[in-house]
């Protein structure tokens, strides 16, 4: 699998050759290479080609070769809760409010850092095994969050969820929005953590809290993230409550801009739509958890019509159960499909870019992530091919989608370094994380 390519004197040096296989750039020509490979200096993508001219310019000590597999951007899960994975398979089979009123806001009033931590890192290596190589999460403790990403050697978007009632972590929200900045001051220049503000929801936030949190986001610029329209019920309520629906009452705060990241966007009329487009928001779809609550189906068709910046999330393993992107995008595709009962909507190759050039986007991370291109942060994945459901392979994009699952994850790199290969995490002890978790698991069914 590695060694060393041959020198030459006119050869420049690199960290990491990946050498494939089929290379999927997703760039914005959409350009594949078979056989293609993918030069990695540091922490960047050097270059990207067919696989002879990179082995011809090329040469580094470790050589990765992945001939008849797929090399492409890692995926990128724009919603989600890490640590709820200690929360996966607690209250099934029940409506969005009994499930978060009942059970979830109730189990997290015991929950602590340690949780978090653990939870957290047995996330990570879910994901990282799945190709997903950044998340943006909301949760408590976000500082135990940015913790296990940084020792996993993964990326992430943080955020410390805000509520009008106080919190296990920080107590009483005026707290809560010191916390959040800090967290801003804190991971500012990390390579690996960025920060977002994130205010729970309309019916947890009162106007004020939430006019505070744009604020905040607007001076440290990064983006202000909170679960919007996520039922029928939500906009009901909302209506009856504040004379608009949820899109309509951020607009009248002010906060309906490019910053905005609206979590499900499911329940939003035509009026909602074009102040979306207009007001250049963006929208996380998570079909499965909006599947499993029955919450409905976000309207991401017309979304993407009128230019709404649209990427992919898991949410929490407490509603999904899983953290698989792979098997999100299949639910994605096939969801919408029978939902307008026209087979050629959202084709395979525009789910494949929710989850990677779509997410990178909604997140403020296009620049860095989302495609293989030379200068752009050297997040990469491997899926291996070579097993009897992945032939015989017509179209790579439509294997993706429809055929792979986060078990063909075969290798992983987040930033220029390997943290997956065959598939063992490198980085962290897996069995340790989830003992933990067991444990944890065990003290949260005690009566």
């Amino acid at each position: 699998m590695s060694g060393s390519t041959q020198s030459s004197k006119s050869a420049e040096k690199v960290d990491v050759l990946l050498l494939g296989g089929q290379v999927l750039t997703l760039n914005n020509q959409r350009d594949t290479f078979n056989p293609g490979a993918v030069a990695i200096r540091g922490d960047h993508i050097a270059a990207v080609g067919p696989r002879i001219e990179i082995e011809a310019r090329y040469e580094s000590t470790q050589v990765l070769d992945y001939t008849g597999d797929i090399i492409l951007p890692g995926l990128i899960n724009a919603h989600t809760h890490a640590a709820m994975t200690c929360f996966r398979g607690l209250a099934d089979d029940l409506p969005l409010a009994e499930w978060l009123n009942e059970y979830i806001f109730p189990a997290e009033r015991h929950i602590d850092r340690d949780l978090v931590y653990w939870g957290t890192k047995l996330a990570i290596a879910e994901m990282l095994l799945s190709g997903t190589t950044t998340f943006c999460d909301m949760y408590l403790f976000a500082d135990a969050v940015a913790q296990a990403a940084t020792e996993a050697g993964m990326r992430a978007v943080i955020g410390e969820v805000l509520y009008d009632f106080p919190s296990t972590n920080y107590g009483p929200p005026e707290n809560g929005l010191k916390f959040s900045e800090d967290l801003c001051l804190r991971w500012k220049a990390d390579p690996l953590i960025q920060v977002a503000i994130q205010p729970h929801a309309i019916y947890t936030c009162s106007p004020e809290l939430l006019v505070r949190c744009g604020e905040l986001a607007a001076r440290h610029e990064v983006r202000l993230i909170i679960h919007l329209a996520e039922t029928w019920q939500e906009v009901k309520d909302c209506q009856a409550r504040y004379g608009a629906t949820p899109v309509g009452h951020l607009h009248r705060l002010g906060l309906l801009n490019s910053r905005l990241v609206a979590d499900h966007g499911v329940a939003l009329s035509p009026a909602d739509l074009e102040l979306m487009a207009q007001q250049r928001a963006s929208v996380v779809h998570c079909p499965e958890s909006n599947m499993k609550l029955a919450s409905g189906i976000a309207p991401v068709v017309e979304l993407l019509a009128r230019g709404v910046n649209v990427g992919l999330g898991t949410d929490g393993c407490a509603s999904n159960n899983d953290l698989d992107l792979l098997q999100e995008m299949d639910t994605t595709a096939k969801l919408h499909k029978v939902h307008h009962l026209d087979p050629t909507v959202l084709p395979a190759a525009v789910v494949l870019e929710l989850a990677t050039r779509g997410s990178a986007r909604v997140l403020d991370l296009d620049q860095e992530l989302g495609s293989l291109e030379p200068g752009k942060r050297a997040d990469v994945i491997v899926i291996d091919c070579q097993q009897p459901h992945m032939i015989p392979m017509y179209n790579p994009c439509s294997h993706l989608v429809y055929v792979a699952s986060g078990a063909d994850v075969r290798t992983v790199l987040v930033n220029g370094r390997v943290v997956v290969r065959d598939r063992q995490v490198l980085t962290f002890e897996v069995e340790e994380a989830m003992a933990q978790v067991r444990q944890i698991a065990r003290k949260l069914k005690a009566p």
